[in-house]
Formats: C-alpha cells, structure tokens, sequence
C-alpha cells in the first residue's frame, strides 16, 4: 500500500476537458492522483448531489495519459467527491483538487461553481480542496457558459500555479481544520502575471446578468423560452477576487470562513507563492 498523500481530481466540465488533464498530470509530484469526474458537463451545479435514487449513478473506468486510476461518474463533481470520500475507490483522499475551470469563478458564482461545489462537499467530509479556474473572456458574464473556443487557454500556467499552492500546503502541513482554497489564475504566462493577493469574495462577476424575461415558443402554447440579458462590465474592487483578475494577479481566496477572508494565508501557501514571483 501507497504511503504517499492520495489526491482526487475532479471537476464540473467532464471527464474528457483538456483542464483536467493538465491539472491532474500536475499533481504527480505531490502524491498518488486518482481522477474522478463526471461523464459529462456539469458547470452550475453547485454542491448539489441530485436525486440518488432516480439517477442511480454509474461508473465507469477511464484511461487517461499518466493518469493510473481514472473513473467517470453519472452525475454531478459534488457526487464524485463523496463516493471518494466515502471509500468507493479505496482509501479516503488526503486532498481533492477541482479543475482546471475554463472561466474564473469569483464573486457570486462561487455559490453556482461545480468546481467550488466538489471541494464545499469535501470540507464536509474533513478533506481539505483547492478549486482551480482560469480566467476566459468569452464566459466572464455571469451565468454565462456554452461552447466557447478554448484554444487560447494557458492550461498549464494554470497548473503551475496549482502546483505552487498544492506544494504549499504540503510544505506546511495539510491543516487539521481542513480549507478549501479558490483559486483563480489569470489566462497569461505566469512571468506575465502582475503577482498574487488573498482577496474576499466580490458581491457580484465583473458583468452580470441584469433582467430575464419569458419568450413563447412558437407553435407551443403556454410554453416559453427564458431569455436573459446582461448588463455592462462593471469596475470591481482591487481587493476582491474579481479585482485580481482584471488586474492580472493570481487570486486566493479562503472559503472556509463564513466572511471569505483569512487573517493569514496558510505559511506554506505564501512562501511558495512569493517564491513565484521572486
């Protein structure tokens, strides 16, 4: 038996994303690395679990590159995270890590986040997360998700850092009141990137979905599509997590506090971090 630290990788966009992949193959160095994710997408599922006894979930094994022990599940990343947690693939994991988003998860979208719903749920299990999203202009309106073109994404600047910040908290010790951290990484080369702040939880996105109204569907009497409309991109605050990103800095944030904000980041996290930027 392995006595290396057993980390899960999960995430809200499917078991085939690109993001993953990277990020899952970034986490060798730090331990054992189990995949389990949803067999499709599940972006805006939040921490929910859905009806267990209708969707009587399956799960399937997957091959991966580099990746030894890989399975998909019928049902949302929250899901994913308990069955491991609950022992379904062996030993409970020390750590799970959820991503690689396309798309920043700050703001209110924290509370819709399938990315930031898989590590919630696995803080409720004791097991301490990081969540990992990647800034993309195209979706950087609130609720706004769909095909968009990734082929411009920096998967694996993104998985530096979340290599950075896993490092850190094995460097100073997984805490025993277990945090889950949301990270959100600017969509540039890191040597591009303008540094890293621990940041609270902004009210809202950069650009929100300001009024929805029903629309007939023709030939259907009585039903509706809804269409939704969004407002202007609007300024955030420097010090919130969406202020970070727009600046081009890296964007920690602790939700394991009620108020989102730490008085101290995790000693370990800071030094690797600073170390980056050095």
């Amino acid at each position: 038996m392995s006595l290396r630290p057993l980390l899960l990788l999960t995430n809200d966009d499917g078991i085939d994303s690109v993001g993953l992949h990277v990020l899952a193959r970034a986490m060798r160095r730090h331990g054992d690395v189990l995949i389990v994710a949803p067999d499709a997408e599940y972006s805006g599922s939040g921490a929910a679990l859905g009806a267990l006894h209708l969707i009587r979930p399956e799960v399937h094994e997957v091959a991966i590159e580099g990746i030894d022990r890989a399975y998909s599940v019928s049902g949302p990343p929250a899901l994913c995270a308990l069955f491991a947690a609950l022992g379904a693939f062996g030993r409970a994991p020390d750590l799970v890590v959820a991503g690689i988003n396309p798309g920043a998860n700050v703001g209110r979208a924290v509370y819709h986040s399938g990315t930031v719903g898989a590590v919630l749920t696995a803080r409720g299990r004791f097991i301490n997360g990081v969540a990992v999203s990647q800034e993309v202009a195209e979706i950087a309106v609130e609720g706004q998700g769909g095909e968009v073109g990734l082929a411009t994404q920096r998967w694996q600047d993104a998985a530096d850092v979340a290599d950075v910040i896993v490092g850190g908290l094995f460097r100073g010790g997984l805490p025993s009141d277990p945090v889950v951290i949301n990270l959100n990484v600017p969509n540039r080369p890191i040597a591009e990137m303008t540094g890293w702040q621990l940041s609270t939880v902004a009210t809202q996105p950069p650009r929100t979905m300001s009024s929805a109204r029903l629309e007939p569907r023709g030939g259907h009497i009585g039903s509706f599509h809804v269409e939704m409309s969004w407002g202007d991109p609007v300024a955030m605050a420097a010090h919130t997590d969406s202020g970070a990103i727009e600046a081009g800095k890296i964007s920690v944030s602790f939700l394991s506090r009620l108020d989102h904000v730490e008085s101290t980041v995790h000693t370990g996290v800071e030094l690797t971090l600073d170390e980056l930027f050095l």
